[in-house]
């Protein structure tokens, strides 16, 4: 079976649970996507990005990731790359799952849950809604600063 190429064939491949969950939190981040950003098929995932015509100075050449949303073989994973090396919207990620009562299971950047009840999922609409493309690209620009 070839390997998904669109959204929709991404969607289409899941299992009816998985494209239940994934759907959901889908909807839930394209409510609250800021202006400036776009959804595409990239790196495996449905990602969340600053296309490379509004912002090319990347260190990768591709655009700039919010965030993807994948299935893997026993969870689902939202990686929130915004908060990859900034320490306020971590803390204040924490501080949502905490304060939902729920546990946070994350690498660096990457939440793994397996259903919607593992998430906060209005506080993670908000996360969404508050990093916009000007904040973002300002944040990628000072973190490549202080590295050089």
């Amino acid at each position: 079976m070839p390997k998904p190429t669109t959204i929709d064939e991404y969607l289409a491949a899941l299992p009816p649970d998985r494209r239940e969950i994934i759907s959901a939190v889908r909807d839930l981040i394209l409510r609250n996507l800021p202006e400036g950003y776009i959804e595409r098929f990239s790196w495996g995932m449905i990602a969340y990005q600053i296309p490379l015509e509004r912002y090319r100075d990347t260190y990768n050449h591709q655009p700039l990731m919010l965030a993807g949303l994948a299935n893997n073989k026993g969870y689902c994973s939202l990686h929130l790359v915004c908060v990859y090396m900034n320490s306020e919207l971590l803390a204040w990620l924490q501080d949502a799952f905490r304060e939902a009562g729920l546990k946070l299971n994350m690498g660096k950047a990457c939440v793994r849950f397996k259903t919607l009840a593992d998430l906060p999922l209005e506080a993670i609409g908000q996360l969404i809604a508050r990093v916009t493309p000007e904040q973002y690209i300002a944040h990628y620009e000072a973190i490549k600063a202080a590295r050089t």
